[in-house]
């Protein structure tokens, strides 16, 4: 039975979504719906995947009646088959169908980009490479979307324009080159991972006389990874962005980078088919 302390951003975002889909009221379940009526709703998978946003989902209906008890069935970060049970809500019965939608939006979104995320993982398994996320998330999610992520099995970059250094072409072209780029990244905040973009061999050799721990080999054709590889031969890692698939993912780890990320993770995962069903119980709460 749900006892979880939600964060204050959460209750916050969820509340939000509840009273954009709530507006002045449910019509339609005030009028067909009695006040008192109590009911169970249960959330089943429709597709195999990868459960994530249980919090919210509780939070939607919680929000709508305090008193409703939420029986959490998944365990979030486990791949389940269709047809499994994810969650079962017993309360009013007006608070579940308002709140349905909202409950159903968070976790589809949050479990498709979970289930992508696994299926990404899966598929580079035992080439040594790690699949990251980006920055490419849903304003307002990111936080959730990144969760999310790493609930499929991989893994956060950066969070957000501060926790990381990241110079890219435009940073390059405005700092007078990849090596002035670097020195003055590196002097502005030390203590700060630090990653450049470099574009060919020669941008690759800049960025390693600069010292820079990780180069970003950015929409490269698998000949010019393979290359770069060659040429780091280890001094720095490597990580390759830009244009990579799902079909492409296996071919770019074998060519021997220890990174992928890929935006595709959280802006164009598929939401994982869910459903609730709605079961009147007898009586007044």
């Amino acid at each position: 039975m749900t006892a979880v302390t939600f964060s204050a951003e959460l209750a916050e975002l969820v509340a939000r979504a509840v009273a954009e889909d709530l507006g002045p009221g449910d019509v339609t379940t005030e009028a067909t719906v009695a006040a008192g009526a109590r009911a169970r709703a249960v959330i089943t998978q429709k597709a195999s995947g990868v459960i994530y946003g249980l919090d919210a989902a509780a939070l939607a209906f919680e929000f709508l009646d305090p008193l409703a008890v939420v029986e959490r069935i998944a365990v979030e970060g486990e791949w389940r088959a269709a047809g499994n049970e994810v969650m079962r809500v017993e309360g009013l019965a007006r608070a579940l169908l308002a709140g349905e939608r909202t409950a159903l939006n968070f976790l589809a979104h949050l479990s498709g980009i979970a289930t992508f995320a696994a299926r990404c993982v899966r598929e580079v398994d035992g080439t040594g490479a790690q699949i990251l996320d980006t920055r490419k998330t849903t304003p307002g999610l990111r936080m959730l979307e990144k969760a999310a992520v790493a609930a499929g099995g991989a893994t956060n970059h950066r969070v957000g324009l501060y926790d990381a250094i990241l110079i890219k072409e435009n940073h390059v072209a405005a700092a007078g080159g990849v090596v002035a780029a670097v020195t003055a990244a590196r002097a502005h905040a030390p203590g700060l991972p630090l990653e450049v973009e470099v574009r060919d061999a020669e941008e690759i050799a800049q960025a390693l006389e600069a010292g820079a721990e990780r180069l970003l080999l950015d929409n490269m054709s698998l000949g010019e990874l393979r290359a770069a590889v060659a040429q780091v031969a280890g001094r720095a890692s490597l990580e390759a962005s830009g244009g990579v698939t799902f079909e492409t993912l296996r071919a770019v780890a074998s060519t021997g980078v220890q990174f992928i990320s890929m935006g595709a993770l959280t802006h164009s995962a598929q939401a994982l088919d869910l459903s609730l069903i709605l079961q009147p119980l007898d009586g007044p709460r």
